[in-house]
């Protein structure tokens, strides 16, 4: 498993200065980072609370907004990360969150998965027994989509079977789209995959805590885990009241005492 930064939140301090000359306001925000900054400025908007702010400072402001359940503020900061070496049945749980997110996942329709790789549950692989039985089933799999697949290319060539299934003028990229759509249903859940998920800050925070908890999947439990290691450096102030208990797994669940921001 591993987990690409492809973007974070930036300013445009030109546009912050324009502002704050256009109100003729003295303000600067001890934030480190821009989605701090954002979070902060776009709070301070909502009360127009630059000119007597609170004391403490953008960590003070933005821990009064987690326990004040003002979370809406946390929606203009948005990260997006590229996710690979994990399972399909992981990222069917993944994309159920839908509010605040977007996502992007390889496609089993047009990417042949003859050398696909299977990620294999930590459970299973700790016990040689389990772990026989896991790799037996899953190179078995991943035979019959090379043969399924191989045997409708085929049938596709054949006018009598094609024209059951597509146009007589089918092009091969749509025979082999065909080939593949059908064939991929023999694949497991276990079958790696990767895909880019993008979401603000609340959206995030919301996922932590449904898929950090000692109740989720031991697979999602790490994912949330290794984007709770970013999101922790990148934004302090934003994910900072979070912590980890270790479970007997060796995984770690992420629990606050804000939750629901």
């Amino acid at each position: 498993m591993r987990v690409y930064v492809l973007s974070r939140p930036s300013m445009d301090q030109s546009q912050v200065a324009h502002f704050l000359e256009d109100m003729l306001i003295d303000w600067k925000s001890d934030a480190s980072s821009a989605a701090e900054i954002l979070c902060e400025m776009a709070g301070r908007v909502c009360y127009m609370s630059f000119a007597k702010p609170r004391p403490g400072g953008a960590a003070a402001y933005l821990q009064h907004i987690k326990e004040s359940g003002h979370g809406s503020v946390l929606e203009h900061a948005v990260w997006s990360f590229l996710i690979t070496g994990v399972s399909r049945s992981l990222t069917h749980e993944l994309v159920r969150h839908r509010a605040g997110f977007a996502f992007s996942q390889l496609s089993q329709r047009y990417v042949d998965e003859s050398n696909a790789e299977f990620v294999e549950p930590d459970i299973i692989a700790s016990d040689p027994e389990l772990h026989a039985v896991w790799l037996e089933a899953t190179q078995k799999a991943r035979e019959a989509y090379i043969i399924l697949s191989e045997l409708l290319e085929k049938k596709l060539a054949q006018r009598s079977f094609l024209q059951r299934w597509l146009a007589r003028d089918a092009t091969s990229t749509e025979k082999r789209k065909v080939a593949r759509q059908a064939a991929r249903s023999v694949l497991p859940n276990a079958t790696e995959t990767k895909i880019v998920a993008t979401a603000n800050a609340r959206a995030w925070r919301h996922f932590l805590e449904q898929r950090g908890s000692r109740y989720a999947d031991h697979e999602m439990r790490k994912l949330a885990n290794r984007i709770f290691d970013v999101l922790l450096v990148e934004a302090p102030y934003l994910f900072g009241d979070y912590r980890r208990v270790p479970l007997e797994d060796g995984t770690y669940e992420i629990v606050t005492d804000y939750r629901k921001v």
